[in-house]
């Protein structure tokens, strides 16, 4: 009976133990997942311009987005491509180069948005495409060792901006970045809860600096773009 009552007066402290311990390792868990992009935030905060205020560039980058199966930009793309020809039409940025995923005959992002951004009055002179772009990483890593881009505006939504602007200068370029704020009720609600775990994916890239899926030869592209005429 006496070894019954000990075991009973025992049994709520270690539980009162376990449940303290998984509320400590759940704090742990959201400090872990959260730091990187609270960081990114932060770090990028002075970099993270409107239209109006972004300094100007030679190059606006344009992250890939996805392509509709009748071969448009999705409305996350075609919004992102509206902000580059803003920049374009307002003398901000001089080329646009488009980086996006193009593993396939039947996926061609880059070719996709440069016909829109055709449409919308860039010239495709001042339009370059990235094929290889597959991710952000790979996409500001290629245009500084592919593309000898040394100084861009980065654009995209703005809950991926932090991250595209951490990334684009831990490559190695001046970077400053605008995203569009127009909010698109599935994508973007998704898209802001991705990144804190987007975000630590980005943090081994910023540690390790890994080379691209995709390397190549460097290309001249890009400055022949650059001293074409307006």
């Amino acid at each position: 009976m006496k070894q019954g009552k000990r075991v009973r007066r025992i049994l709520p402290r270690l539980q009162r133990r376990w449940v303290v311990r998984l509320l400590l390792a759940g704090v742990l868990l959201v400090v872990v997942a959260f730091a990187p992009i609270s960081w990114a935030y932060l770090d990028s905060a002075r970099y993270r311009k409107s239209v109006q205020d972004v300094p100007a560039a030679p190059v606006a980058l344009v992250m890939g987005a996805g392509v509709r199966p009748d071969g448009s930009p999705s409305l996350s793309l075609s919004q992102r491509l509206d902000v580059a020809a803003e920049l374009y039409r307002s003398g901000k940025v001089k080329v646009v180069l488009v980086s996006g995923d193009n593993r396939t005959k039947n996926y061609d992002e880059p070719t996709v948005m440069r016909d829109y951004l055709v449409r919308h009055g860039v010239p495709a002179r001042h339009i370059v495409r990235d094929h290889a772009g597959r991710d952000t990483w790979d996409s500001c890593t290629r245009a500084k060792r592919i593309f000898g881009v040394n100084r861009l505006t980065v654009v995209t939504q703005s809950f991926h901006l932090p991250r595209a602007v951490v990334l684009c200068r831990a490559a190695g370029i001046d970077t400053r970045g605008v995203g569009s704020n127009v909010w698109i009720k599935h994508a973007t609600t998704l898209g802001y809860a991705r990144e804190p775990i987007a975000m630590l994916k980005a943090m081994t890239d910023v540690i390790f600096r890994p080379d691209p899926e995709v390397l190549g030869r460097p290309e001249t592209s890009v400055r022949e773009a650059l001293t074409s005429p307006r």
